[in-house]
């Protein structure tokens, strides 16, 4: 028979999966693939769950539902203080991953470059390549991630199609600040190119940092596509409800390419949506609040243990290096280690690297963002094992 495709076929089961099987399998605390505990907002449910009582049950308009769409433009201007034509310039999409490959697919021709940031995302290369597109990659180096300015530069040139990043980021938990952004900013003009900017942890954001949107740059308005994702936001990764915001000839190919792939999102997580986005801003200060006094949880815990803790400005992550406990293997099986000797699971960080065996083999990410008694859970397994 024919073969199927090769880049496609010879992807690996992504590493979340593999790990929370391996969590299942050996009845481990799962610190690692990243969903909350909670069950989230209740008036967010309640009107996804009326909707979907009352409201209508068929097919929606293929670029969302109006209420949604007119919610996230509002919510551009509350937050970013970004104006938006709600009926031009936002997509609801099935979920952020979906609107990733809205995006790359419509936007990037074969043998198009594309810059890339590691450590990223897992999704982001294989889309990428599929698309035609030939990855650029520019590393950041722990323990502070900060943005290698000669490296970015040089790896932009004019057959730059697009930059795509993740701010904040997954899995490195690092947030671009202002100077780092009109840097990124000042190539894509230089060089004709695309921002793509995943902002799905937008609201999960640490220490009065504060979130910027390259769309809000001189400029940029025109050449950033924008990312959000109501399953992070709200807590409800099970929704996959994400949306695009993007100028109107931007817009027009990405909508083109939405609409062959899903065509629509379900009307009553739209409609839910919608409602969380119109909450009230003392919802999105305590998210960032709570998740943060979650993050100081498990971090001190981890150092008491032995484990050296990196820098954790947003999102759902802790990356620790495991060194300082003596163990010498690689990240990989550390985190097998753990997950069937400890009960604990956490994250291979070397997964999020083109090239895993060239990447740093010294770090595991946890993920706080579980119910305190979760937490402490995981920790005494830990603390047991490494202190016996």
């Amino acid at each position: 028979m024919k073969s199927a495709n090769a880049l496609m076929s010879s992807l690996g089961t992504t590493v979340f999966e593999v790990m929370s099987a391996l969590a299942r399998e050996h009845q481990s605390v799962n610190l690692g693939q990243g969903f909350p505990d909670d069950k989230g907002p209740e008036e967010v449910r309640a009107a996804a769950a009326d909707y979907l009582l009352n409201g209508h049950n068929q097919y929606p308009p293929m670029m969302g539902i109006p209420e949604l769409r007119q919610a996230v433009a509002d919510h551009a201007k509350r937050f970013q203080n970004l104006e938006v034509d709600w009926q031009t310039e936002v997509l609801v999409t099935s979920g952020a991953t979906e609107a990733l490959g809205d995006c790359l697919f419509g936007l990037i021709e074969p043998g198009d470059e594309v810059v890339l940031i590691e450590p990223l995302y897992d999704s982001y290369l294989p889309m990428v390549r599929r698309a035609g597109g030939i990855p650029k990659m520019v590393r950041l180096e722990p323990p502070t991630w900060r943005l290698p300015r000669e490296e970015l530069a040089a790896a932009f040139s004019d057959r730059t199609k697009l930059i795509l990043f993740n701010t904040p980021m997954n899995p490195c938990s690092k947030v671009f600040d202002r100077g780092e952004l009109d840097f990124i900013a000042g190539l894509c003009l230089k060089h004709d190119a695309y921002a793509v900017c995943d902002e799905v942890y937008e609201h999960i954001i640490f220490d009065d940092r504060q979130h910027v949107s390259i769309m809000t740059l001189p400029d940029m308005r025109a050449r950033t596509v924008r990312i959000g994702s109501a399953g992070k936001s709200f807590s409800l990764t099970g929704w996959k409800v994400g949306y695009i915001t993007a100028a109107p000839e931007l817009m027009k190919t990405i909508a083109k390419t939405h609409q062959f792939m899903t065509f629509t999102t379900p009307p009553n997580l739209q409609w839910g949506a919608a409602a969380g986005l119109r909450l009230a801003d003392s919802y999105f200060s305590t998210l960032a609040a709570d998740m943060q006094r979650k993050r100081d949880r498990l971090a001190v815990a981890l150092a008491d243990i032995g484990f050296a803790i990196l820098p954790a400005h947003g999102t759902y992550f802790v990356t620790t290096d495991f060194r300082p406990l003596g163990f010498n293997g690689t990240d990989d099986d550390f985190c097998r280690h753990i997950t069937v000797e400890a009960g604990v699971t956490a994250v291979p960080v070397s997964a999020f690297y083109d090239e895993p065996v060239r990447a740093p083999r010294h770090f595991a990410r946890f993920c706080f963002c579980k119910h305190d008694e979760t937490l402490d859970k995981a920790i005494d397994r830990l603390g047991r094992h490494f202190r016996p």
